[in-house]
């Protein structure tokens, strides 16, 4: 199995909502704020290739929304997924897999794009991996997440016939460990939205996890760094504390989706709780 680290772009979100109640005097130490009080953030998606795999885990925001909603967002920087991908040899009709951790439109909007007059797959050999119980929260949202799950990333998969299941245990528990068929496994969290998976990946002996949403920025590690936009904001300290002390325990390495900046991190146990210990790109930190 080997991993890369593919930028697909940076985008902004209100500094507030990032960090939820924790004082701007602390957030904005580490994520400056604009006047605005906008942060930029990082789309920041994961390739694995795995014997006759191409695994692309979340696909960053896409580019068919209209000039509206990106003046909602503030897209910058030069990076793009499809540059990315070529980077490192591949097009997107090599993906044979897209993995969603979840179905807000910074993490799965690039997996549909519009052809023609209509929608259609953005990667045309791909199957799309999510499961029963997110699919059903995101295509019945309530009305806190409604903005974040558009019709228009969600529904052209299932109609595609490229949309797949990944089983997760009837009844939840605090980070319940879950096989995929993709040969690695997840971990399914529901302190940000109703059964987030975080792929865990084992190479050569090691640990990586994608984060997604629980553990957005590495400014994120203390326990009450907790996003405004988490639906469960409790639950999240219970995932959060329950993978620090796994990712300390085996020596993990933590994959950054959203920091912009910093790819990986791994952690450390101090006197003020687990902190970061490392950090820097993952090619760097392997």
């Amino acid at each position: 199995m080997k991993l890369h680290s593919l930028n697909t772009g940076h985008f902004k979100l209100d500094g507030g909502a990032m960090f939820g109640v924790v004082p701007k005097t602390l957030w904005q130490k580490s994520q400056p704020a604009d006047d605005l009080n906008l942060c930029s953030w990082a789309m920041r998606s994961m390739l694995v290739e795995h014997g006759d795999r191409l695994i692309l885990i979340d696909t960053g925001i896409g580019n068919k929304q209209d000039d509206k909603f990106f003046g909602h967002y503030h897209l910058h920087g030069p990076d793009n997924l499809d540059d990315q991908l070529r980077s490192r040899g591949f097009e997107r009709a090599d993906i044979t897999d897209v993995f969603l951790t979840h179905l807000h439109f910074d993490h799965c909007g690039g997996a549909i794009e519009r052809s023609g007059d209509h929608w259609a797959p953005a990667f045309p050999k791909a199957r799309f991996w999510s499961n029963e119980a997110h699919w059903g929260w995101a295509t019945r949202p309530n009305p806190r997440e409604k903005a974040s799950f558009l019709a228009e990333n969600i529904l052209p998969i299932q109609e595609s016939g490229q949309l797949e299941w990944i089983a997760l245990p009837e009844t939840a528990g605090v980070l319940d460990r879950v096989s995929t068929p993709l040969g690695f496994d997840c971990l399914r969290v529901s302190g940000h939205t109703e059964s987030m998976m975080l792929p865990l990946l084992e190479v050569e002996g090691r640990t990586v996890v994608y984060l997604a949403d629980l553990i957005p920025s590495a400014a994120h590690i203390p326990l009450a760094w907790v996003m405004g936009y988490d639906t469960r904001p409790l639950l999240t300290l219970e995932e959060k504390a329950a993978l620090l002390q796994q990712a300390v325990a085996g020596e993990w390495l933590l994959f950054f989706e959203h920091d912009p900046a910093l790819e990986c991190a791994r952690l450390a146990q101090t006197e003020k709780g687990i902190r970061l210990q490392t950090a820097g790109a993952l090619v760097d930190l392997w």
